[in-house]
Order: C-alpha cells, then structure tokens, then sequence
C-alpha cells in the first residue's frame, strides 16, 4: 500500500522536466514574436505566441500542482513557485507585446524593436540553459551565475536599444505625429517589459544558487 502512494506522489525528476517544457515554450515563443517584429507573416506568428501562452500556463499549473502534492522537492517550495512564476511572466509579457500590436494595428516595426526582439531570443535561449543545470546546483554554480549575469548583460543592451528607439520616434514623429510616436513608445515599452521579466528570472535563479551552495 505505501509503495502504491508513493507511486501517485510527483517526483522530484519531475519539476525539472516541467520547468525544461516552459523553457523549451518560452524559447519558441520568443523565435515566433522576433519573426513577427521582422515582418514574417503576422497572422500566423500571433497565432502561434496566443497558443504558446496557453501552453505556458498550463505548464505552471502543473508546477503549483505539485508543488502542493510533493512531499520532498528539489529545493525550497516557495523558490519553486517563484521561478515558475518569474519564467510564466516572460511569456505573460509577450503575449501583451502582442495584444498592443492588435490594439494598434501594427504591420511594420522600428529596427529598434526587430533588435530587441533578437535579445529576447537571447534571453530565452540562456533561461533554457540554465534551467536543466539547477539539477545540480552546487556543481553547476558558476555556470549558473555566468547565465544570470549575461542575461542581465543582454537585459542593459535592450534598455539601450529602448532609450535610443524613444529618441528616433521622437525626431521622427515627435513634432508632427502624436500618434505615432505613442503607438511607437507603447510597443518599445512593452518589449522592455519582456526582457525585464527575463532578468526577474535570472534574480530568481541566482538566489537559488545562493541559498543551495
């Protein structure tokens, strides 16, 4: 009878290849949402992000799930729900770049912006190698800090890349075109908002780091 339970009770192994899943969905969401700043075919990239989302969030759910159900997890429980919940707001926040690019019926974007949506790529391709090596914190500790410092690094370049793309809407529209450099700012903002999401889990994996070291 208790190897019977034992057997419904999630296993550590599990959360990892649950967080490996919402990685491997954000990475695919930020390939789609840098395709659609590049002008490859809206409608289907749109698409694609809205249902990548979906599948995010049932992945946390999964997460918070088990969290309840596990008796022994891989490291503090509220460090658990807090990395899922940091790497399900990356994908929360393209979904929003995306819900202002509908709201403003956007077809074309600024260089800025197809920059910025490559350090999102960026960004998510250093989460997803990170993610698996929290296996083994303590062997993998430096590389697990050199992750988070580079995403941070890539964090600084989009800021640059947002406070320049402010100032070229600003030469081009700020004395003739209101809206214009409105709806500009607002998607500059809004892609801003992703990478900052991207450093909130480079936080989140870094404290884990220190407190299991």
């Amino acid at each position: 009878m208790l190897e019977w339970f034992r057997k419904l009770l999630p296993h550590e192994e599990q959360f990892f290849d649950l967080f490996a899943q919402h990685s491997e969905t954000v990475v695919s969401a930020a390939h789609s949402l840098n395709a659609l700043l590049s002008g490859d075919d809206r409608d289907a990239r749109i698409a694609e992000i809205v249902a990548l989302e979906d599948k995010a969030d049932g992945i946390t759910r999964e997460v918070l799930l088990a969290v309840r159900r596990s008796f022994i997890t891989p490291f503090d429980r509220n460090d658990i729900k807090d990395l899922i919940q940091s790497m399900d707001d990356t994908i929360d926040t393209m979904h929003r770049v995306v819900k202002t690019i509908l709201l403003f019926e956007q077809h074309a974007f600024d260089p800025g912006m197809r920059d910025m949506g490559l350090d999102i790529v960026q960004a998510s391709k250093l989460v997803a190698e990170a993610i698996p090596l929290l296996k083994s914190v303590g062997t993998n500790a430096p590389r697990l800090t050199a992750l988070s410092e580079e995403v941070t690094r890539v964090e600084g370049h989009s800021d640059f890349l947002h406070e320049n793309g402010l100032k070229d809407l600003y030469r081009r529209h700020g004395t003739g075109n209101a809206m214009g450099y409105i709806i500009g700012s607002q998607i500059y903002g809004e892609l801003e908002k992703v990478l900052d999401r991207f450093e909130d889990v480079a936080k989140e994996i870094s404290g884990i780091v220190i407190e299991n070291v």
